[in-house]
């Protein structure tokens, strides 16, 4: 158990220009989800929220939780680093669903901004946050 908790939660890209590039990296990646993506969910346009895809056919209270928390709530956990390889799975799934289903006969220029989320984010689920971060230091004081 120790050892999958070091694994989720310990993270170091080597140096410390690394880390810090990895901190910029990961803090410009959380604010653009949560500015372009997140706001939409609370905006009202034309009196009706955004609409949310629901490819999978999933109970739309369930879909629309996981969206908004993909979009809302992962980009702070993102930003301070907190639990980083865990709360990112969730839009993982989202950006690669929207990329392999929702826009799947759509033109490249559309597919590409869930394209780019997902290839993000799966480095960030590779290479964890980096030094800087909640994780690192809740590590610390663990173990």
């Amino acid at each position: 158990m120790k050892e999958i908790i070091h694994y989720l939660l310990y993270s170091d890209a080597g140096s410390t220009v690394n880390n810090y590039a990895l901190l910029g990296f990961r803090l410009l990646l959380a604010f653009e989800l949560f500015r372009v993506h997140g706001m939409k969910k609370f905006r009202v346009e034309n009196g009706q929220k955004e609409h949310v895809p629901n490819p999978l056919h999933l109970p739309e209270t369930l879909n629309g939780l996981v969206a908004t928390f993909a979009d809302t709530v992962v980009p702070f956990l993102m930003a301070l680093g907190l639990v980083t390889r865990l709360a990112i799975l969730p839009t993982i799934g989202v950006t690669a669903i929207g990329y392999f289903v929702v826009h799947r006969k759509d033109n490249p220029e559309i597919r590409d901004v869930p394209y780019m989320y997902t290839l993000s984010l799966l480095l960030l689920l590779i290479l964890g946050p980096g030094r800087y971060s909640i994780d690192v230091q809740l590590l610390s004081h663990l173990f």
